[in-house]
């Protein structure tokens, strides 16, 4: 760090007044870009480690943070924000002491708004908003890391300064709901019994605001941080406009910085009544945009690239940074969990079948169409550049979920023991025949036709119908025997049940089927020489057609 403490408190407005002077200097950009990364604990000898642990290796990647321009800004737009607060609350005045006379006539009044505004107010806030997994909360979670939340001062008053505070906003917009969670955030930090004493379900809204805004003037909070406000939507009646207007009153009346976190669908709320506050867009607020194919997504690409794990280094060409934008469309959070499960899928196929592990664009375009079903809609809506549509799809987080769930699944099908370059070839061969037994192809085959969508019994039974046809295939090679079987088939007759099987062409047409007609394996045991068993399960409408668009 080149920036000194004396060097950050040269400016006279900041040198005497307590709250600024124990906060850290402000940092250069050079600075901050250096303080704000994380990259992944990476090591170049890993990519000889066994191919389980690997996998372990590549989950790192879900802390992984570059701070680009949009994140330094940001941080200097804080900066700037908590120091511009504290400018008009100096301790060491009595500006100070009036402010929080002011604060104990609200709460005796049980009025926001009583106590007049004999000191002005130098508190700003601003709006962050951009697209889900665009990385809003996770920069302003690096940014609040370069700043202690909790500052003691002994003199000239004792108290503990809170210099940031960040809640979620209540899922229905309950004003009451962001107080009890702010009291007990307090409480947390400090030890205290707020929400014991002030966010009883008893007390009114009105009445948990005017406590909350004097707990945080009390502790000279430095900022108050409202992330996920897209939520507030769908609260009831007026509560949305209330819970607005009472963050107004904390920036414009209190002196308290407001900053508020959403996505897309947050912009409705803000561009009214909060915008239209005097000092709600005091620095201006902050739209992130998903990132365009441009230099800075291409410098993000580059960095996050060296961190492979494979045997092999796979290079970046200009298709594989063509691919990698087309299936993330510049949302850093979707590229990162791309560039996992290509990592993943390439170490699977070189334990399963021997060869190269290598990252390109056809391995890319397979796992994102293999594993990003859930998040299709919305980069379907940002390809189309659908602002409406992309407001729909406020949270990405299942897909978060899924690729734990992905890595996990992986797990429990590599092999324990590492795969050693000195292996001789009958020993390769033993080991490669003892992982294609039929217990072991049934473990990994199984869990992937069943993200493929098709039932457990189904693919039992394609299962065990290509492992008949193709005796001593890798398991590799039998999900591609099945999945172009499953291609391949013509839907066109297939929502249709056959009315009578040949057994049963001379009864009467009110003759009702056997109770296990339908049975699959009534199905099986029926069908005609020289019928597969997917054909016959296709033609009883026991399987259904669409898994076809599923495996192409």
């Amino acid at each position: 760090m080149t920036t000194t403490a004396d060097e950050g408190l040269t400016l006279p407005e900041y040198r005497d007044n307590p709250f600024i002077a124990k906060l850290p200097p402000p940092m250069s950009t050079h600075d901050a870009l250096l303080a704000m990364a994380a990259p992944p604990v990476f090591n170049a000898a890993e990519r000889d480690y066994p191919a389980h642990l690997r996998a372990h290796c590549i989950s790192r990647l879900k802390g992984y943070f570059e701070p680009l321009e949009t994140h330094l800004s940001l941080e200097a737009k804080f900066g700037l924000l908590i120091r511009q607060g504290y400018l008009c609350r100096n301790p060491t005045t009595a500006d100070y002491t009036r402010r929080v006379r002011e604060g104990a006539t609200r709460v005796f009044e049980k009025d926001l708004m009583a106590g007049g505004r004999s000191v002005r107010s130098t508190a700003s806030s601003f709006a962050l908003i951009g697209c889900s997994g665009i990385g809003k909360s996770y920069g302003m979670a690096r940014i609040l890391e370069l700043y202690p939340q909790k500052i003691h001062h002994a003199e000239p008053r004792s108290l503990d300064q809170v210099v940031w505070l960040k809640l979620d906003s209540p899922h229905k917009g309950s004003p009451k709901q962001l107080c009890i969670s702010f009291f007990r955030s307090m409480d947390d930090l400090l030890g205290t019994r707020y929400s014991a004493q002030f966010g009883s379900s008893r007390r009114s809204v009105d009445e948990m605001m005017v406590h909350m805004a004097h707990v945080a003037n009390l502790h000279a909070l430095g900022v108050l941080i409202v992330d996920e406000i897209q939520h507030i939507r769908e609260a009831p009646g007026t509560g949305a406009e209330a819970l607005l207007n009472f963050l107004v009153t904390l920036v414009n009346t209190i002196g308290i910085p407001v900053i508020l976190i959403g996505t897309m669908g947050a912009l409705p709320l803000l561009q009214g009544d909060f915008r239209q506050a005097r000092r709600a867009s005091g620095l201006g607020s902050l739209v992130w945009e998903r990132m365009e194919n441009e230099p800075t997504w291409n410098y993000f690409v580059e960095r996050m690239w060296a961190y492979q794990w494979t045997r092999e280094i796979s290079p970046l060409t200009d298709e594989v940074r063509q691919v990698l934008y087309e299936e993330s469309q510049g949302i850093v959070d979707v590229l990162i969990n791309l560039f996992m499960m290509a990592q993943l899928r390439a170490i699977q196929l070189g334990v399963l079948n021997r060869r190269p592990e290598r990252i390109d664009a056809g391995l890319l375009r397979q796992v994102a169409s293999e594993h990003m079903r859930l998040i299709a809609p919305m980069i379907n809506a940002l390809k189309r550049g659908d602002r409406e549509a992309i407001a729909q799809y406020d949270d990405i987080r299942p897909m978060q979920d899924h690729v734990l769930q992905v890595f996990s699944d992986a797990l429990s099908c590599m092999p324990g023991q590492p795969v050693l370059a000195t292996r001789s070839p009958v020993a390769s061969v033993t080991t490669e025949k003892a992982a294609s037994t039929h217990l072991d192809v049934r473990g990994i085959l199984l869990p992937i036709l069943a993200q493929l969508g098709l039932a457990g019994d189904i693919a039992e039974i394609l299962v065990a119908e290509a492992e008949a046809e193709h005796p001593g295939l890798s398991a590799l090679d039998l999900v591609g025997i099945i999945t172009a079987k499953l291609r391949d088939r013509a839907p066109a007759n297939s929502s249709k049940k056959p009315r009578k099987s040949a057994t049963s062409a001379t009864k009467t047409a009110k003759t009702p089927l056997p109770v296990d007609a339908q049975d699959l394996r009534t199905i099986i045991s029926a069908k005609k020489e020289g019928v597969s068993a997917y054909d016959a399960l296709l033609a009883a409408g026991a399987v259904k057609p669409p898994m076809a668009d599923l495996a192409s």
